[in-house]
């Protein structure tokens, strides 16, 4: 197509666009943008729709088909809804939620009245609740599939639409309450295609019940029912500080952590309460530098020994325990830390059961599959994201190293920052009382299993084009040697590998079994680069043995840096 075809086809989907957009602010938007004459503008809203990436749809909040909006919002139902409808025998519900970020809650009416206009009935949560509700209703109730509206720890102009199985698409029960797979997102996006004209979808709310406090009571009981190990006088004296990071996971993990006997939580005033613009924070992300400086005052100020963070929608969970050693005198535990530490104790709970298995992301670390086995469980691997996690066979436990903890995958088949927070003030409560927290288990699975290390190398770009240039730069000319190691083997998933279907990464192992995955971010534009170093505990010293492995990790940090050009 020439250019002068191009822009005409450019300019004519804008102008269909902005026609069918019942929304009169971003219809205005579009409108300016058309007025303007701004192709670049033009361009970026519409680059193509909005695809199912490895958490559902997602992106800035704006005009055109290339973004979250009301437009967007009532086509991608209206397929959801022409879905579920073909798969269900009788009547169908759908349950609907959202969290606080800009946008959500209308994002939420309309999906509901879509729903009810579709002819199921829409069970609409009260709004701004965390999502883990959301998919434990799914599989709860149950409902024949779970939408909530969310962009988790995104940036604030960025909105979310996440999908769940419920009744009527899950093949086995296993499947109830996860993300959405193949072949439900492809399908799902067919009908989303075939879906008319944004104003043209069928909208009325005869079909609506809005469900009432009593559904998040059962939730946070039964996130309180998780602390098993501790003895509740010991609950009592751990000092917790608590951080939402302006999400909507505040007042719930407050509430559970209190039915479950913590009766010293200490919320962080400035970051408690919603707050879609997130003003105290670059990026709403536990894991971001910075992001916990907040929560590190009042750490110090209550004496605290133990931090907990969740992301805005409260669906990863983070924590930090006092460390005279560490800078600021806590030491934030990296996902996969704290991973294994839930791991070890999920491991003991479920010791020897026929068909148990630990389950965790191909980029995670791979200190769960020694855990798993020296308690006599399987150990499963899965593509990152919690849609293959959530599924795998006999899970117990899942993780994945960006702080994601399925720790009920009987309730909630899906990561769960409220019920993950319950679990590490549990464990951290039964170790007090003996001078021990969570840093000595980690030492202790060490000397066990080795020093299992890991970092993550994030490239984060403008231009996405560079992160492809990037992954076929690392194809075509992997490095010979990593930290000194020689680079042994080069595994491609593009094509599936491993058991796993195809996903878009590369994994380096060398002699002295150091791994590196890259893979582009499935929510971001992001190129991300997992790094793994196994250190042998010599004498029982942890500390030389970490010494050695952050040495390690920073050399295969600057070769892969010139690896990928970026």
């Amino acid at each position: 197509m020439a250019p002068q075809d191009d822009a005409a086809d450019l300019l004519a989907r804008a102008r269909r666009w902005r026609d069918h957009d019942p929304d009169p602010v971003t219809r205005a938007e579009l409108t300016a943008l058309l007025d303007a004459g701004d192709r670049a503008g033009l361009a970026a809203a519409f680059a193509g729709p909005l695809e199912f990436g490895t958490a559902g749809l997602r992106g800035r909040l704006g005009p055109g088909e290339s973004r979250m909006n009301l437009a967007t919002v009532l086509r991608a139902t209206a397929g959801v809804a022409a879905h579920v409808r073909a798969h269900a025998t009788g009547t169908w519900r759908v349950v609907l939620g959202c969290d606080a970020r800009h946008g959500s809650a209308a994002f939420q009416a309309a999906a509901a009245e879509v729903v009810s206009a579709a002819g199921g009935e829409a069970l609409l949560l009260p709004a701004a609740l965390p999502t883990p509700v959301t998919a434990y209703l799914t599989r709860a109730l149950p409902a024949d599939a779970g939408v909530m509206i969310t962009a988790s720890h995104n940036p604030p102009a960025d909105n979310g639409y996440k999908v769940y199985l419920g009744r009527a698409l899950a093949e086995r029960d296993s499947q109830v309450g996860a993300q959405i797979t193949a072949p439900h997102d492809r399908l799902i996006a067919e009908a989303i295609a075939a879906a008319p004209p944004a104003d043209e979808v069928p909208r009325d709310r005869s079909r609506i019940r809005r469900l009432g406090p009593g559904v998040l009571e059962d939730y946070l009981d039964r996130a309180a029912s998780l602390a098993r190990v501790s003895d509740p006088a010991a609950r009592g004296r751990l000092r917790i500080a608590l951080t939402p990071m302006h999400g909507v996971g505040g007042a719930p993990i407050a509430a559970a952590l209190a039915r479950a006997g913590f009766t010293s939580v200490h919320p962080v005033a400035a970051q408690f309460e919603p707050d879609p613009d997130f003003p105290t924070v670059e990026f709403p992300n536990p894991e971001e530098p910075g992001a916990l400086d907040l929560a590190l005052a009042e750490a110090r100020r209550i004496g605290a020994d133990l931090i907990l963070a969740a992301d805005p929608d409260a669906d990863r969970c983070a924590a930090a325990i006092a460390d005279d050693a560490a800078e600021g005198g806590y030491r934030l535990l990296s996902g996969d830390e704290l991973g294994a530490v839930l791991a070890e104790y999920l491991a003991r709970e479920h010791a020897g059961e026929h068909g148990a298995s630990l389950a965790n992301s191909m980029v995670s670390s791979r200190l769960p599959a020694r855990i798993a086995a020296a308690h006599g469980l399987g150990h499963v691997e899965t593509l990152t994201g919690f849609k293959w996690i959530s599924q795998a066979p006999g899970i117990v436990y899942g993780y994945e190293e960006a702080i994601g903890y399925c720790v009920d995958p009987g309730r909630v088949r899906d990561k769960d920052g409220v019920s993950a927070a319950v679990r590490v003030a549990d464990i951290a409560a039964a170790l007090a009382p003996a001078g021990r927290d969570l840093g000595d288990v980690l030492d202790d699975l060490a000397r066990a299993h080795g020093l299992h290390l890991t970092r993550p190398l994030t490239v984060r770009v403008a231009d996405t084009a560079r992160i492809a240039g990037a992954m076929a730069r690392l194809r075509q000319s992997p490095p010979g040697e990593l930290a000194g190691s020689a680079v042994t083997g080069v595994r491609d998933y593009a094509e599936g590998a491993a058991g796993l279907p195809a996903t878009n990464a590369v994994a380096l192992t060398t002699a002295d079994a150091d791994r590196v995955i890259a893979r582009p971010s499935g929510t971001e534009p992001k190129l991300k680069c997992y790094l793994e170093v196994i250190v042998d505990v010599a004498g029982g010293d942890v500390a030389a043995a970490r010494a050695r492995a952050e040495a390690r990790l920073d050399a295969i940090a600057a070769r892969m840096r010139d690896a990928l050009g970026l």
